[in-house]
């Protein structure tokens, strides 16, 4: 890559210098790191996609033109890109000192593991339970899965985002927490013919309920890859039990599905029509990504962070009020006629005034995010926050819960989506899919459990 890469010898040793440290971090991943991480792997190979190959491809492309620019307008500039991997330098540096110096953490939490094991009978109790939950949902938002499938990408959605977030990311997955509770049941040793003959039966409707909420017809990639990935975690883990096939993994989904993905989920036309009119397939292949490969604002995360220090140097830092957004997410618009806009908002609306542009709602890095804050010490604390998240989420995929482990999978594979931003929607996102892959079944469960000690209880008691 760097030996056909035609640049000014600043912007090739910018490149190289962050090449450097990526591949330090990834033989630390693959040599040296003992515990199978699969948050470090979706960090590796985002970085290198969107932080290494996409913006060298860019640049390889758009410097030698008089006025090279980008999808969205956007001028190449080399000062922005330069001053971009100086942020991702003291973003990968400063993110590998925590998550390495917060290892120690993982080893004290080993022994204080324990163990999860409820009865078979609570399993399959548990899992008709969810399933019930499921078809009530199915019932419920049957007209917002119609709408989907007929919603062609460009026009937006009847209902509100609040509603659609609840639908999509919170009770769309509860089937994918009876899914593992199923698998629990499985690796269970010593279950009879009968129990395991009835599990399976329960496992193949929550499959089925899971992939009416949960496929390309009606849901973007960012949703999708992570819960079909997890999928093969639960049920043929050796494709995942190394840091090796992860990363080997991720790179072909990135390089290969995530672009076909694009054929569906981003169309100009509804399913029905496609089915009706296959040669619309071949359209949408023409204009879409999948023919432009890493020029396509698939690959935008590095070029919106010049946009980002671009809006910086005129408009100053937000010094934390804009991160609102996020953490405030459940708030309505209507009830906080104030709150601040998400930061690829921010980006599209720069690109609309300045540079003629008609879409606003652009990635932004997890990197920027912090810059267009705190400016460096907000680079600093955004791989702060993620190395503990990642710290975090190591104890979970350690646990002997199954819902846990299935939560903390879910969340290296979301890292994908995250890490290229905005955060706003990864982190909303993934806090409903922990909503309703873990929070609601747990609660359901401890409520039937309840009962169910109870009318024990007073049956003894009779």
């Amino acid at each position: 890559m760097f030996a056909t890469f035609e640049a000014t010898l600043e912007l090739w040793l910018a490149f190289f210098g962050n090449a450097v440290l990526l591949s330090f971090i990834t033989y630390y991943h693959i040599f040296i790191e003992k515990t199978f991480s699969p948050f470090l792997s979706a960090y590796i190979v985002f970085s290198f996609l969107f932080f290494l190959v996409a913006p060298v491809t860019q640049a390889n492309v758009l410097a030698p033109l008089e006025n090279g620019i980008f999808d969205h307008y956007f001028p190449y500039k080399e000062e922005l890109f330069l001053k971009a991997n100086g942020l991702v330098a003291i973003f990968h540096i400063s993110f590998f000192f925590f998550y390495v110096g917060l290892k120690g953490y993982i080893k004290k939490k080993k022994n204080q593991i324990v163990d999860y094991t409820p009865s078979t009978s609570s399993c399959l109790r548990d899992s008709i339970l969810l399933i019930l939950i499921s078809v009530i949902v199915v019932v419920i938002s049957y007209p917002f899965i119609i709408e989907e499938l007929a919603r062609p990408e460009y026009i937006p959605s009847s209902f509100s985002p609040g509603a659609q977030l609840i639908q999509k990311k919170i009770l769309f997955v509860i089937p994918l927490a009876g899914i593992v509770l199923c698998k629990y049941l499985f690796d269970r040793k010593g279950i009879s013919t009968q129990t395991w003959v009835i599990n399976l039966a329960l496992t193949g409707v929550l499959l089925i309920l899971l992939l009416y909420f949960k496929n390309p017809l009606v849901e973007k990639r960012n949703a999708l890859g992570p819960i079909y990935l997890l999928l093969i975690f639960l049920f043929y883990p050796r494709l995942f039990n190394n840091n090796v096939k992860m990363s080997l993994t991720l790179f072909v989904i990135m390089i290969i599905f995530f672009p076909l993905a694009q054929i569906i989920t981003h169309s100009d036309y509804g399913i029905s029509e496609m089915i009706e009119n296959p040669s619309l397939f071949s359209n949408v292949i023409d204009k879409g990504s999948l023919s432009k490969g890493f020029m396509s604002l698939n690959y935008d995360a590095f070029c919106n962070m010049g946009i980002v220090i671009e809006i910086v140097e005129k408009d100053g830092f937000f010094y934390g009020f804009q991160l609102l957004s996020a953490l405030l997410f459940f708030i309505p618009r209507g009830l906080w006629e104030g709150k601040p806009d998400a930061s690829g908002k921010i980006v599209g609306d720069h690109l609309i005034e300045n540079y003629e542009y008609y879409f606003a709602n652009l990635s932004n890095p997890l990197v920027t995010e912090g810059y267009m804050n705190f400016g460096l010490l907000g680079v600093v604390f955004m791989a702060l926050m993620l190395a503990c998240s990642m710290i975090f989420f190591l104890t979970w995929l350690r646990s002997a819960d199954y819902l846990k482990r299935a939560v903390a999978f879910y969340f290296a594979m979301h890292l994908l989506f995250l890490l290229r931003g905005d955060f706003t929607n990864g982190y909303s996102y993934f806090i409903g899919t922990l909503i309703g892959l873990y929070v609601i079944p747990k609660f359901f469960i401890r409520v039937s459990s309840f009962i169910f000690e109870q009318k024990i209880w007073v049956s003894r008691k009779s």
